[in-house]
């Protein structure tokens, strides 16, 4: 049964309201029937569409450099080609790396990015595959996985010598609504990892508190009022692994497995007395570990789950907001980016996603990925207004412009079990701060 109770202090705080709509129905695996298929698929899948869509933009960039195939190359005669970027990785792991770390008594070195001046970039599509070379095409910055179009010609040697690379580009974009000029919030918190060594309960009591108008005087109470929504990026609870290393589990085990559950739903429910919460899995919790990784059973959440304004949402998680879309995920494709390429921060990551409209170029490559069989449900068809990326190691943000004027807040939302920090974004502008909570004497 679920509740629809009023927020507290609902007489004193008058709390402002939101329409929501969810988007996350193509991320969510109801349809889906696995029938042995191979990966190769969603390869097929992604090709076909960013195809029909690089084309298209052919004629207006390139309107004289006729299109072909890999395998319709012709020596010294440029042309564009589209294909999906194939990386080859020096230090890249392999299973059976892994295999010789299970049977070695000396644990082979764990790199943070697997990046090797060796590498380099193969173009690949149906009739087949060709070297790519050149100073303009770094591969430093793409991984496989990436769709694009490239302008260029076949050498001497056999490689396709870049001279200029055609990305999607930002996808069109709602327009901006400006009916509403008054001050709404949505806080962004991620990585509280109850349950963790780290973990502090109290820090995140304390955002309770001040989400809910429990902290504070009336001013503070009345910003408080004008909260109208909570996200939790992932990462909320930290299971004890040791435990789960046993085939039989012992009754103090269940308890200590479950303790961290419990105390996050006590948290969450005093949110979700009052305002819309939606809750995303994120790589530690109990959810599916590829993605996307589908909703927390609200089983886990007896309390919360009995407020019709709780939500157990998939991740990758889109949603509008008085027409204002949000995207966001746990952090897996950034941080899976940060292994196989470089770039000057998480935000430029970020903004390289949205370029090459594909939220997860690396999956299934190298991130973890459901094997769909006629679609690739991480293309991003229309842009968000507001990006967001959970359990990053700091917060950043910036404001990215599209060609066409798309408008589009970049945010990098840190773990609050390190930080004590959330983020708080303005529906009205798009401007952005955090709130931090320290519990040191």
């Amino acid at each position: 049964m679920e509740i629809d109770a009023p927020p507290p202090l609902a007489a004193a705080l008058q709390r402002k309201q939101s329409a929501y709509l969810s988007l996350d129905e193509t991320f969510q695996i109801q349809k889906e029937t696995y029938r042995g298929q191979q990966y190769s698929q969603i390869y097929f899948a992604r090709l076909h569409m960013m195809r029909t869509l690089l084309y298209s933009l052919v004629p207006n960039l390139k309107p004289h450099v006729p299109v072909c195939t890999v395998l319709g190359l012709e020596g010294g005669k440029e042309c564009i080609i589209v294909g999906t970027l194939y990386k080859h990785m020096k230090l890249k792991p392999t299973i059976l790396d892994e295999y010789s770390k299970e049977r070695s008594a000396v644990p082979l070195v764990k790199l943070h990015n697997f990046m090797h001046p060796d590498d380099h970039l193969v173009l690949e599509d149906e009739s087949g595959r060709v070297k790519l070379s050149g100073s303009l095409f770094s591969p430093a910055s793409y991984v496989t996985g990436v769709v694009v179009a490239l302008h260029g010609k076949e050498t001497d040697a056999g490689d396709f010598l870049v001279q200029d690379v055609l990305e999607a580009g930002l996808p069109s974009q709602l327009e901006f609504p400006l009916k509403s000029r008054e001050d709404k919030y949505v806080v962004l918190v991620s990585g509280l990892n109850i349950g963790s060594s780290t973990c502090n309960p109290l820090q995140f009591q304390l955002l309770v508190d001040h989400i809910t108008g429990h902290l504070g005087d009336e001013q503070e109470q009345g910003i408080a009022a004008e909260i109208v929504h909570v996200v939790i990026a992932g990462n909320s609870v930290e299971i004890p692994r040791g435990i789960l290393n046993r085939q039989n589990l012992a009754s103090k085990d269940l308890s200590t497995l479950s303790e961290p559950i419990k105390e996050l739903d006590i948290l969450l429910m005093q949110i979700a007395a009052g305002l819309p919460l939606d809750i995303m899995p994120g790589p530690n919790d109990p959810a599916n570990f590829s993605l996307p990784q589908q909703p927390l059973n609200k089983c886990l959440f007896p309390g919360s789950s009995a407020y019709n304004t709780f939500r157990s949402c998939t991740n990758p998680h889109c949603f509008e907001l008085d027409n204002i879309r949000f995207l966001g995920t746990s952090g897996q494709n950034i941080d899976d980016l940060d292994k196989y390429s470089e770039a000057k921060n998480k935000l430029e990551f970020m903004e390289r996603t949205l370029k090459w409209r594909h939220l997860a170029p690396t999956a299934p490559n190298t991130l973890g990925c459901y094997p769909f069989a006629d679609r690739d449900p991480f293309l991003i068809e229309s842009c968000p207004h507001v990006y967001f990326v959970g359990n990053q190691d700091k917060y950043e943000t910036q404001m990215l412009k599209g060609s066409e004027g798309q408008l589009v807040r970049l945010i990098s939302i840190p773990k609050f079990c390190e930080t004590g920090t959330a983020v708080v974004l303005n529906l009205k502008n798009l401007e952005c701060h955090t709130l931090t909570f320290g519990t040191s004497v």
